[in-house]
């Protein structure tokens, strides 16, 4: 529990983060795209996936977490729109607050219940090679994000707040790799039960080009907590994509590296050609 490559291999970079960490950098329709310009007259694309997690949180009971987004997105000139319309199941003790895509939980204590039903609503939008450095190494990417809080709240599937979200990524292109860093700045709702701090987040990694147009990357990704009794959220991420036929086929695994983070998650997505 949240993307060359068309335009930049930053667009690559972030799609890559894509359902691994659920950054505000996430942009599956560059992850999608065959390498080449970006198109001048727009088009239209989307992808449906599916992430598993598992962890404690911070408690000592398991939150068990199964996320399924489906992602539409309008790209042009290397600027990208999207919206990301979930599907959220969790299992965990009574009481427990999801904060949303690639947030903290907070933890319940009362007895172990199901609950299913819409996710928080996403909207989000990319500008891909805001800055680039004229020898063409160095690249900056641009990344916000309105996380709605459609979520029931009186089931624990949300806040019912709003979020603000903003990204900039540094991309460092090589031959075969590209590097990326990450930084950005959360500015959360206040739900009525608790309080929430706003915080950073930020990521470091790379992604490889494997023969036969696969990619894959790995990184670090920090969460500054968001709930007063819960540590920062750390957390190794890798993430392979190749294509096959018609379709992009995206997978990712996470471990994780502090309390608050998922102890491990599992994510499928995939994007018709």
């Amino acid at each position: 529990m949240k993307s060359g490559f068309s335009g930049s291999a930053g667009a690559l970079a972030a799609g890559a983060l894509g359902m691994a960490a659920c950054l505000v950098g996430t942009s599956p329709e560059a992850l999608a795209a065959e390498p080449g310009d970006p198109p001048e007259a727009g088009e239209f694309g989307f992808s449906v996936g599916a992430e598993y997690s598992s962890g404690e949180y911070g408690g000592n009971r398991s939150v068990e977490d199964l996320y399924v987004p489906v992602t539409g997105w309008y790209r042009r000139n290397g600027y990208a729109l999207r919206l990301t319309v979930p599907y959220l199941r969790v299992e965990a003790p009574e009481g427990t607050v999801i904060e949303g895509p690639g947030g903290q939980p907070v933890p319940g204590d009362g007895p172990t219940v199901t609950e299913s039903g819409l996710g928080d609503v996403i909207l989000g939008a990319s500008a891909y090679d805001a800055w680039t450095a004229m020898d063409g190494s160095l690249a900056v990417d641009l990344h916000g994000k309105v996380k709605l809080g459609t979520a029931d709240e009186d089931n624990g599937l949300g806040t019912g707040e709003t979020d603000f979200t903003l990204q900039a990524d540094l991309l460092r292109f090589m031959p075969g790799v590209t590097a990326l860093a990450s930084a950005g700045y959360v500015a959360r709702g206040d739900p009525r039960a608790f309080d929430l701090d706003d915080g950073l987040i930020a990521s470091l990694g790379a992604l490889f080009d494997l023969p036969g147009n696969a990619r894959l990357g790995a990184f670090l990704d920090y969460q500054e907590a968001a709930f007063r009794l819960n540590d920062d959220r750390l957390e190794l991420v890798g993430a392979l994509s190749w294509r096959a036929g018609d379709w992009r086929t995206l997978c990712s695994v996470s471990a994780g590296l502090s309390d608050s983070a998922p102890d491990w998650s599992v994510g499928l997505s995939v994007f018709p050609r």
